[in-house]
């Protein structure tokens, strides 16, 4: 069984098009259409010399002859290359309209790019609804396209120091105390000077727990107290962080909480284990819960941050973003998602002002 590997290529328009274009299949229609090797390659533009090799060469990789007839001479398909044509033929036939359809959707993808008011903005960051509303907002005003990677908030300040996005998606308690977790978590990777944030939203977190609360959970305490079935997520996400604070706080043994070990990649997939009755509860957003018809401890609220480099601020892609988080149709947007709204959306802000973990004092004198 051969294998078949699919291109594509970037051209100027011309009139009319083929729908999958294969080397060899135009070689051996030249081939059958002009009768000899010659002639294909005056037809094809290319050098008789090259049009050879190029049969012998898919020959020797085949194993099967695609041509009969001696070289300089009139040549014609052999049976082999004659049923290449034709099942190239059947298979273009039968997927015509998915080729097409394929086509369209590659040509109006790329026209995008050649598109001088159109701005591409990279970003990884923490899985949050409120990115998801956001990019769908975005796509509709049609200026501004957010090309977001969920990822753990570690991981996305990380690519962002790395160069592979240009902002990245992380959130803290809303005023996180110095010593913290989240300062031991975040400080390392934020440098004030070099990074810039910029508002974003304002959020609640709490346990994810089935309809009606039926175990009357109130917290992590009693989490841990009732053995509940406990759902986490993975290792360098906010909310993992968080929820080490939380325990920390509260003086709970991390190894007594039934399920720590346990991970889910996001508030949605946290939702669904409760959902499904493979879980008693889980730390998540607000709308995640209610999107999936559960109930909803809240025990925090959060503000969730985009990141950047300062020198990044002047990009048009930064701008646009700035201008839609500032528009009151977005923020009216927000309001409408369960346990969000706007918290100095579009504000550009610093490290120092917006996290109380560095101190710049003066010289003495």
């Amino acid at each position: 069984m051969q294998q078949i590997e699919l291109s594509y290529a970037i051209a100027p328009r011309r009139s009319g098009r083929g729908l999958i274009r294969n080397p060899l299949m135009e070689l051996l229609h030249a081939v059958r259409e002009h009768g000899s090797i010659s002639s294909a390659a005056r037809a094809l533009g290319l050098s008789y010399r090259h049009v050879w090799g190029e049969l012998k060469r898919w020959e020797q990789n085949l194993g099967r002859p695609l041509v009969s007839g001696e070289q300089g001479r009139s040549a014609q398909l052999s049976e082999f290359g004659d049923k290449l044509l034709w099942a190239e033929r059947q298979a273009q036939a039968r997927l015509a309209p998915q080729i097409e359809a394929l086509h369209a959707d590659l040509e109006r993808a790329f026209a995008m790019a050649f598109d001088d008011s159109l701005h591409v903005l990279s970003l990884q960051a923490s899985h949050d609804d409120a990115l998801v509303l956001l990019r769908a907002h975005a796509a509709e005003r049609g200026r501004l396209q957010l090309d977001i990677r969920f990822t753990g908030s570690v991981d996305a300040i990380s690519a962002l120091n790395q160069g592979r996005c240009v902002m990245a998606g992380f959130h803290t308690l809303e005023r996180p105390p110095a010593g913290s977790l989240a300062q031991r978590t975040y400080k390392p990777l934020l440098k004030p000077g070099l990074h810039k944030i910029i508002g974003f939203a304002r959020r609640t977190q709490g346990l994810i727990v089935a309809p009606g609360n039926p175990l009357r959970l109130r917290g992590m305490a009693d989490v841990v107290r009732l053995r509940a079935r406990y759902v986490n997520r993975a290792l360098g996400t906010g909310t993992r962080v968080l929820l080490d604070e939380l325990l920390a706080q509260q003086g709970l043994d991390r190894c007594a909480l039934q399920g720590y070990a346990r991970e889910e990649p996001s508030h949605t997939a946290v939702a669904h284990a409760v959902a499904s009755g493979r879980a008693d509860a889980g730390l998540g957003i607000e709308s995640a819960a209610r999107g999936a018809g559960l109930g909803f401890v809240p025990l925090v609220h959060e503000r969730y941050h985009l990141a950047c480099l300062k020198s990044a601020l002047d990009q048009p892609a930064v701008q646009a973003l700035l201008v839609l988080l500032r528009s009151a149709a977005w923020q009216h947007q927000l309001g409408t998602l369960a346990g969000y709204e706007s918290a100095n959306s579009g504000d550009v802000q610093s490290l120092s002002a917006l996290l109380p973990w560095w101190s710049f004092k003066g010289p003495k004198r």
